[in-house]
């Protein structure tokens, strides 16, 4: 176990806003940062993070909480792995009890197929340092590929040894289960014969996001025409490769800071761009482009380079890919190489200077160089002509935004020297084949659209009205205001029930506490009576309470919660709430009537709950005594009710 002390410190040091930059492109917002949900797939930012009070909101999905509540969720680390990573980040030694064999035992399964992974990445470059045969094979090819030592390092690079068997036994002779090794794919496990997948070959490891180990990469270097020249892991439970890219976990920063991604083809592709000094440069790792990997991109920047071989083939596979992007609402532009130059090759051949001067000159909207590259292939061939124009407005259907397409369709009209209503029509034609339901015309209209009546949903206005006072208490509850309290009292002329004002100071908290205390009120949510509890013992013990310390040690349901009304303040004015007696604080109302406003409903609410109550008793009552007699309680309750309405008008 982790001890308590490592914990406090990882909390006291971790900024929120830090950890979460390094997956999500954060740009500010008056005291907060906004960025793209990592949740859902979103095209304008809901996603709030408070450097003020630690803690981050996705109102897309609804998740929020403290820095270990996102890796959690983004990263979907249980709570102790949350922790290592930040102390790993922070550079903080943890402290922490030996394992027993009982506590690895019972360690779930996928954090058995990450232990494995990373047991054989260390494995692989072990054998490939400290081996002759590592070294005449595996390193000397990575030094003629012109890597350095520091790259080497970096990308973890390694090598697997030419034997069947070797890492098989050595991870089973240290105690790693055969069951972890063969679902991860690091071993082949067939009739009982068991032996290693990436035989004789040189390493490239798959990280996360995060940096955590999914899979691996190994090229042989024989000649044999029996073995794949490029063999990656099976997908498993950790690793995916629809949804990975390789070498995001050291370019996320550089992405997200250089506000752009070069996307290339290869894993020595990534690595001679890094170290040429292009460090926000990606790949898929060879396999088709997809929308979850564009997406892993679209949290960190909106614009995406390709980079393709000089040759047609790469040219044609990268402009297929074009299309995949444009329909996921990036900016894109391509960068072709000359011909026999792929971006290894040529960040080989060039400093990092002459390499940026080449990618800034030879980069193009990607409408200018589809137009330039098809017009080339159709020469003077009216009808090549016109297929080619079909599939760029077949590409410009791809975007999303009707704006980007209408500035594209303008652009396509001027460079193909044909009328944008010819290119409208054929959009039109496009879209109604792919949409059969929907209609087409020869320009693009903004479309009306009414407004469908739907259901209303049912408030539950107790749920907020608790919600609220677990808000006032969060927010002022430390807070002296004075509060005119009103009395009920009865008139000695009239014998009628009257409010009488009386004021004095006091503590939020302690108003709140009083209050309650003395309806009987008890909170009907149970995360909200358990917060109620907490926040009321310690603003009674504690001159001031730190919210984030608070977070930090609360049940996941409670810290949603606490974050929820933390970061929705300034979604409540998006909502009517007025209108169902549900009391927002607004910019010109004091505290002390947001108290009592707020109490003051819970009050008449529990009234008319009350009532309801009543009136059902009246109902099934065997006798008129017993129906009188409630009658009489009715009447009571109403003129309460009624008293305290006018008391609303009056903080109102």
């Amino acid at each position: 176990m982790i001890s308590r002390t490592t914990i406090d410190n990882v909390f006291e040091t971790a900024r929120v806003e830090e950890v979460i930059g390094d997956f999500v492109q954060l740009k500010r917002s008056g005291s907060n940062l906004k960025g793209l949900s990592p949740f859902t797939d979103e095209r304008s930012p809901s996603f709030m993070v408070s450097p003020v009070k630690q803690i981050w909101k996705d109102f897309s999905s609804g998740k929020g909480g403290n820095v270990v509540a996102f890796l959690m969720e983004h990263e979907h680390f249980n709570y102790p792995e949350a922790i290592k990573y930040l102390a790993k980040k922070y550079g903080i030694e943890i402290e922490e009890t030996e394992q027993s064999d009982e506590q690895k035992e019972l360690a779930n399964e996928r954090e058995s197929m990450y232990l494995v992974s990373e047991y054989a990445n260390k494995f692989f470059q072990k054998k490939m340092h400290e081996t002759d045969e590592g070294q005449a094979i595996g390193l000397s090819y990575f030094k003629e590929r012109g890597f350095s030592a520091e790259t080497i390092k970096k990308f973890d690079l390694g090598y697997s040894p030419d034997d069947w068997e070797i890492f098989t036994k050595t991870a089973l002779d240290d105690g790693y289960k055969l069951e972890f090794l063969e679902k991860t794919g690091l071993s082949i496990v067939k009739e009982n014969k068991r032996f290693d997948r990436f035989k004789g070959r040189v390493m490239f490891p798959i990280h996360s996001m995060s940096g955590r180990v999914l899979g691996f990469g190994g090229r042989i270097l024989s000649n044999t025409k029996k073995a794949a020249k490029y063999l990656n892991s099976p997908e498993s439970d950790i690793y995916h490769k629809s949804k990975v890219l390789y070498g995001i976990y050291y370019a996320k920063q550089a992405i997200a800071k250089e506000d752009n991604c070069y996307l290339v083809e290869g894993y020595t592709d990534v690595i001679q761009f890094h170290q040429s000094g292009i460090e926000n440069t990606v790949s898929s790792s060879g396999t088709a482009l997809t929308p979850e990997q564009i997406r892993l991109i679209n949290r960190l920047t909106k614009n995406i380079t390709v980079l393709f071989d000089g040759d047609a083939a790469g040219t044609r596979a990268s402009l297929r890919g074009i299309d995949l992007i444009l329909e996921q609402g990036m900016n894109v532009k391509v960068c072709p190489f000359p011909e026999g130059e792929d971006p290894d090759s040529f960040a080989r051949a060039n400093n990092e200077d002459e390499l940026r001067e080449f990618l800034e000159e030879n980069s193009y909207d990607f409408i200018t160089y589809k137009a330039s590259l098809l017009m080339d292939e159709s020469k003077n061939d009216p009808v090549k002509k016109a297929g080619l124009i079909r599939d760029m407005v077949n590409s410009i259907a791809k975007i999303p935004d009707n704006i980007q397409r209408e500035v594209y369709l303008q652009e396509c009209s001027r460079i193909m020297d044909i009328s944008e209503d010819v290119l409208y029509a054929t959009l039109a034609q496009i879209e109604k084949k792919d949409n059969p339901s929907s209609g087409g015309s020869k320009k693009r209209k903004m479309e009306v659209v009414k407004e469908e009546s739907t259901p209303k949903v049912k408030i539950d206005h107790l749920y907020i009205l608790e919600r609220n006072i677990i808000k006032i208490l969060l927010l002022y509850g430390n807070k002296e205001e004075e509060f005119e309290d009103l009395l009920l009292k009865q008139n000695e002329d009239t014998g009628e029930l009257e409010l009488e004002p009386e004021k004095q100071s006091s503590k939020v908290f302690e108003k709140i506490y009083l209050d309650l205390q003395e309806d009987e009120i008890a909170f009907s949510n149970e995360d909200f009576r358990k917060l109620y509890q907490l926040l009321i013992t310690k603003l009674n013990s504690e001159d001031e309470v730190a919210i984030e310390n608070i977070i930090n040690d609360l049940e996941t349901s409670q810290s949603k919660e606490v974050t929820d009304i933390l970061m929705q303040e300034e979604q409540y004015e998006l909502h009517n709430w007025d209108r169902h007696d549900i009391p927002v604080k607004n910019k010109e109302q004091t505290v002390n009537q947001f108290v009592s406003q707020t109490i003051l409903n819970l009050r008449r609410h529990l009234i008319d709950k009350k009532l309801n109550e009543l009136l059902e008793d009246i109902r099934i009552a065997e006798t008129e005594d017993e129906r009188t007699d409630i009658k009489n309680e009715v009447m009571g309750f109403n003129k309460l009710r009624t008293l305290l309405s006018d008391r609303l008008g009056r903080v109102m």
